[in-house]
């Protein structure tokens, strides 16, 4: 086997879906019997719709989801007012999405896993990996009920608690963001309209909060709780909670259909890979839900694996493509960490940084400007939309290949050419790489054969 994967989460869903698509033999394994049924990382930021445009699931996505609603502040039974949790950016030709949709965690690891399986990956469920071995050729993974799995690579998904991570000995580094316990529960309630993010503050700093969940006739309830309080996850303990915190009575709590505790912390993977071995998601990377920047991070943290894993595997690229992966990943981490631990403590408003169309790698090695004095864009930045010669570039983007444009023929295989670029690139030729990146920029096309030949295509 080529890549076994481990957690049918968001993140290892999508490796799975860009794998499958490459033509790597890959198998997703997850510990649970079924697919996580909360709502968890129910925020899907501007960059993270333009990877699920890429892998086919844009649309499904937005038909299940919807905008985020004004947060309405309630006080003893009376409405103080209402304000919009992100700031409000207008769509362009170079960004379309500029605003988050909301979606419940549970629905659109349906929609991956949907994509996965029409794309002829699979999830083997009720696999729950206790260890591993690896060697020069490939790793050994063993599981509960007695067997083992053979693959050349594997990638840690399985969460912040990751039974991968903890086998290899890597360690993460971080601190407590709040040092109150908090509660969240999907749960059905009567009396609260569905047009507003409903919030509870009390005087002692903590608070309530019930959000509707799109597309669905539920709440997502979270809770901030005095410190020292001990969450009751039960049924009759949520109800507690909504009466104690709001204007509604227990019995205004119809249904519960999950629920758990967390304490916010932020902390970071002390390394991403270890040999064979990559990790990706809470794995290596660990958010305050503040901001909504966790599971786009980690979504994002599999589309920039998948690439280069296929790569390798397939296209015959030098192994070292695959360190990349780290340099890029873990450095983007750490900064949405630190932004999401602002959005938690007030210092950070949820804006601009928060939809990640910013995020880049400059600094990457991967990254290779030989223009001697770039305008606008740059070697490392995202690559705007926008159209050449009736074409959208979204479109021709859309693949597991690299994009050209500037230049009447690929000067390889596996390249998509264009004749040029949009003004708004600025003058210069630019090879995008698979995952919506800027790789190498040239004022002419020279150069371009040893980047090629470095990257290995």
């Amino acid at each position: 086997m080529d890549v076994l994967i481990v957690g049918a989460g968001p993140t290892g869903l999508t490796l799975g879906i860009d794998l499958a698509r490459r033509g790597v033999e890959a198998l997703v394994v997850e510990r649970a019997g079924e697919l996580f049924p909360g709502s968890r990382g129910k925020g899907i930021q501007p960059r993270t719709q333009e990877v699920f445009d890429d892998l086919g699931v844009l649309d499904a996505v937005l038909a299940a989801s919807g905008p985020y609603p004004h947060r309405m502040i309630w006080k003893e039974g009376e409405r103080l007012g209402e304000e919009p949790l992100f700031e409000a950016a207008a769509p362009d030709e170079g960004a379309p999405y500029t605003e988050p949709r909301m979606i419940p965690q549970w629905r659109t690891q349906e929609i991956l896993y949907a994509r996965l399986v029409e794309l002829g990956g699979r999830v083997a469920f009720g696999r729950g990996v206790t260890g591993l071995t690896q060697d020069a050729d490939g790793v050994c993974v063993e599981f509960a009920d007695g067997t083992t799995v053979r693959a050349r690579y594997v990638v840690a998904a399985d969460g912040g608690r990751s039974v991968v991570r903890r086998a290899l000995g890597v360690g993460m580094t971080g601190e407590a963001v709040d040092p109150a316990p908090f509660v969240v529960a999907d749960v059905r309630v009567r009396g609260l309209d569905r047009n507003h993010w409903h919030a509870f503050p009390q005087d002692d700093g903590s608070a309530l909060a019930l959000c509707p969940l799109a597309g669905t006739d539920e709440f997502q309830l979270a809770a901030r709780l005095p410190q020292g309080a001990a969450p009751d996850l039960s049924l009759d303990g949520v109800r507690k909670l909504v009466a104690a915190y709001s204007h509604l009575g227990a019995e205004d709590v119809t249904q519960m259909r999950w629920a758990s505790d967390f304490r916010p912390r932020a902390a970071l993977a002390d390394r991403f890979r270890a040999g064979r071995v990559f990790l990706a998601g809470d794995a290596a990377h660990v958010h305050s839900p503040a901001g909504g920047q966790g599971l786009n991070t980690s979504v994002q943290d599999a589309y920039n694996l998948g690439w280069k894993l296929g790569a390798v595997l397939r296209d015959g690229a030098r192994q070292t493509l695959l360190g990349t992966y780290e340099e890029e990943r873990r450095a983007n981490a750490g900064a949405m960490l630190e932004l999401s631990t602002g959005v938690h403590r007030g210092a950070v408003r949820r804006g601009g940084a928060t939809v990640q169309l910013g995020l880049g790698y400059r600094e990457s090695s991967l990254s290779v400007e030989t223009r001697t004095a770039p305008d606008g864009l740059r070697a490392g930045d995202r690559a705007p939309d926008g159209t050449v010669a009736g074409v959208r570039l979204f479109d021709a983007f859309r693949g597991p290949h690299w994009t050209l444009l500037g230049a009447a023929t690929a000067p390889a295989a596996g390249i998509r050419a264009l004749p040029s670029a949009p003004g708004s690139y600025g003058p210069g030729v630019f090879l995008v790489r698979p995952d919506g990146y800027v790789g190498w920029a040239g004022e002419t096309a020279d150069g371009l054969g040893a980047y090629l030949a470095r990257v290995g295509l």
